[in-house]
């Protein structure tokens, strides 16, 4: 038998880059925010699904509210996490669409977060934020715009369509540092560690600046240190929204706050909040997501009637909803949701990406009760199907520790291939559990796939078990390892 090398290629997993590090971007310095919220003392949650995640959905586009990324339950505010590589107070802006405004969404009540992210590697997503974290009121924002402390741009390019580039001006710090001096055009401070003194402007473009320091404070890289608003480094958490607030927002006008209420009164679990969510899922005048923000909050207490309206959700006319319910359903983690999603999946009635999406949707559950039906739906034409069923087996490969491999013997060609490469990228490879499914030629092709991708230095302990069991498998292995640790694995030609 001769082991087959090339089977590295047979799945690319490959997606649009360019867009999905833009996405990469804003979802890890969301994940900053969030980590600093609650650093000092908040209790954040997710408010615009997706800001804190990079998932792309190709075919079917969520036309999602409007509203901040995050929602602290303690004190109510909302914060939208804006990540620069660059960092500077900036936001996109639309002269002809109210809708595309750069405060669509906030109130003077609302924060805006700006963090830095920085390239760790060669891949879309290789980002890392710094944790730094500068804090900025959506009032002054609005105030300063008005009064016109802005500077505003044209788009470099055709692809930003007709939205500007609407700055706050500011002075941020390029190293560590002590605040030294002041005059009414510049600030300066002495560098870390060389002491040299940097000088920076008190005015962009004819804006002045007012200083955010004073002489002998300490500064950290990409401080903001003079600005036309407000900065700060802290983010007080009052503690005073009550259950009470928020079941009084449900009522809001505005359909934002009835969102924001909807989604925190979920995440509260509180049952007597259940009559006025209740009211909101079953008012047909009501915007689709606040009724299934709604519909969630009432499933996280038990109640099946959220459940129900779910799964109506799912039967019905509009494919972008049928999505968010299926999204929503991986958010709660019952038996009720699996069964739900598996039925979704196995559904072939539904649209490929529904199905995808249940299959993704499943992964974010981790329950092993769902491998059997993401390794039956190996056998879909859809590759979106595939490829996100062979996800979510990864994700409960890797946090549950199920024996995933286990199915491989019994599986059938395209099973196989998606079981091997859940397992490869799981990072719970044990050989002594592979030496089992040695069952064939074609079983014994992917455990060489499994073992060979591995880090060889985390495997070079088992290793010996495999080549006293299958030399040939075992020499194919090695192989592997000397073909992927070579400086010309995926070398370009360009």
């Amino acid at each position: 038998m001769t082991i087959i090398l090339g089977m590295l290629g047979r799945h690319s997993f490959k997606t649009d880059e360019s867009f999905l590090e833009k996405l990469a971007i804003g979802a890890i310095g969301a994940r900053a925010v969030f980590t600093e919220l609650e650093r000092q003392g908040h209790k954040p949650i997710e408010l615009e699904r997706g800001s804190m995640d990079y998932k792309i959905w190709k075919n079917i586009k969520i036309k999602r509210l409007r509203v901040p990324d995050l929602l602290c339950l303690n004190c109510g505010t909302r914060v939208e996490a804006r990540a620069k590589t660059q960092l500077e107070i900036s936001m996109s802006h639309s002269l002809s669409d109210p809708q595309r405004g750069w405060d669509k969404g906030l109130n003077d009540r609302d924060v805006v977060a700006l963090s830095i992210c920085a390239k760790t590697g060669e891949g879309p997503t290789d980002w890392k934020a710094n944790p730094l974290i500068q804090f900025v009121s959506a009032a002054d924002l609005r105030e300063a715009f008005a009064e016109n402390k802005v500077v505003t741009e044209k788009p470099k390019g055709a692809g930003e369509g007709f939205e500007l580039r609407v700055t706050w001006p500011s002075a941020v710090a390029s190293s560590d540092g002590v605040v030294s001096a002041f005059t009414a055009e510049r600030i300066q401070f002495k560098r870390e560690p060389d002491q040299r003194t940097i000088s920076l402007a008190l005015s962009k473009k004819n804006v002045v600046l007012q200083p955010l320091v004073k002489v002998g404070d300490k500064i950290q890289a990409g401080q903001i240190i003079a600005s036309v608003v407000s900065v700060a480094s802290v983010l007080p958490c009052s503690g005073a929204a009550a259950h009470s607030n928020f079941i009084e927002m449900l009522a809001s006008p505005a359909v934002a706050d009835r969102y924001t209420a909807a989604k925190a009164l979920s995440h509260l679990h509180d049952f007597a909040a259940s009559a006025s969510l209740a009211q909101r899922m079953t008012d047909d005048r009501e915007h689709i997501y606040v009724r299934l923000e709604a519909a969630a909050g009432i499933a996280r207490t038990g109640e099946y009637a959220g459940m129900s309206f779910i799964k109506q959700t799912l039967q019905g006319q509009y494919l972008e909803h049928r999505l968010e319910a299926v999204i929503i359903l991986g958010e709660i983690p019952t038996d009720d949701s699996r069964t739900m999603l598996t039925t979704v999946l196995l559904d072939q009635a539904q649209h490929p990406e529904i199905r995808a999406g249940a299959a993704w949707a499943l992964g974010e559950l981790q329950q092993p009760s769902s491998v059997d039906a993401l390794v039956q739906v190996f056998f879909e034409l859809a590759e979106p199907i595939r490829i996100e069923a062979a996800r979510a087996l990864r994700k409960i490969a890797a946090f549950t520790g199920a024996n995933v491999a286990a199915k491989l013997p019994a599986a059938q060609d395209e099973q196989r291939a998606g079981i091997a490469w859940a397992v490869s990228r799981s990072g719970r490879v044990k050989v002594d559990e592979l030496l089992p499914l040695l069952v064939d030629d074609d079983a014994r092709r992917w455990v060489a796939y499994i073992v060979g991708t591995q880090d060889q230095q985390t495997c070079i302990g088992q290793i010996e078990q495999l080549r006293r069991r299958d030399p040939e498998v075992y020499f194919a292995v090695t192989v592997l390892w000397k073909i992927l640790a070579s400086w010309v694995y995926e070398l370009e030609e360009y």
